[in-house]
């Protein structure tokens, strides 16, 4: 099975305006994600999908791959749909797997590919793959940056949002909520089917675009990860994640 990852990356963010270029422990961001993902050993090549030119020149400076795709995408899965097409044609290959890796996943690990990988490998049948983590913190809860999901007992997501649910009201300390965490492969057919599909309400509303997976009625399957993550939203996150990733080991393999 051919297996890539696609990391969709863009200057305009609205909460953070030139983020994947900024610096975290003197690297663009852009960098730590895409040698963090090459590091898998599950995945056959990484590219970063971009409108910008500044990323593109960045990204071929240090001999990783981009593709120019158009500024008109407002979700990124869209993106990755435009730029899986250009690598296909360029290289003269048919994708059985991408894997979108959102640009501010700085934290990502190599296992974590492999851990949402994997739940396809073992069942043909899933068609996409969502990560997810527990919410430690109240105020972690009520970020709107977050994306919260809720499962059913297939381990499926019932819904996603911006929003602090499901209610913890009663609940105890130990039954935390979740996090999406942006690691998401996709059967190649399945992905061009999602981009012919009409943007939903939810989907809209909520600004996540899994959610226009369970309004036209599919199922996204839900992994847990055993990685901490730190998606990159506001200044604020560059700077926790910063301290975080200090000590990481990976650092040394690739920085």
């Amino acid at each position: 099975m051919n297996k890539i990852a696609i990391l969709p990356a863009r200057m305009g963010s609205s909460r953070f305006y030139g983020k994947p270029m900024e610096k975290i422990l003197g690297m663009p961001m852009i960098a730590h994600v895409y040698h963090r993902v090459k590091l898998s050993k599950n995945l056959d090549e990484v590219y970063v999908a971009t409108c910008d030119q500044i990323i593109f020149d960045y990204v071929e400076s240090f001999g990783g791959k981009a593709i120019m795709t158009g500024d008109h995408h407002e979700r990124c899965t869209d993106r990755c749909t435009e730029a899986l097409l250009k690598i296909e044609t360029q290289e003269n290959i048919k994708v059985d797997l991408m894997v979108m890796v959102q640009g501010d996943e700085v934290m990502v690990h190599p296992e974590m590919i492999d851990e949402a990988l994997n739940a396809m490998l073992v069942d043909p049948e899933v068609q996409v793959v969502n990560l997810y983590s527990p919410i430690l913190s109240q105020e972690e809860f009520e970020d709107p940056n977050e994306v919260k999901v809720v499962m059913n007992n297939k381990q499926e997501a019932l819904y996603f949002s911006r929003e602090a649910v499901p209610s913890i009201k009663k609940v105890s300390q130990q039954n935390h909520p979740f996090r999406q965490v942006c690691i998401i492969p996709f059967q190649r057919d399945f992905l061009f089917k999602f981009n012919e599909l009409e943007p939903t309400p939810l989907e809209i509303q909520e600004s996540v675009d899994m959610m226009r997976v369970l309004e036209h009625g599919y199922s996204v399957k839900m992994v847990p990860t055993k990685h901490i993550s730190k998606a990159v939203d506001t200044q604020e996150d560059l700077n926790q994640v910063e301290v975080l990733m200090q000590n990481d080991p990976l650092l040394k393999v690739y920085g």
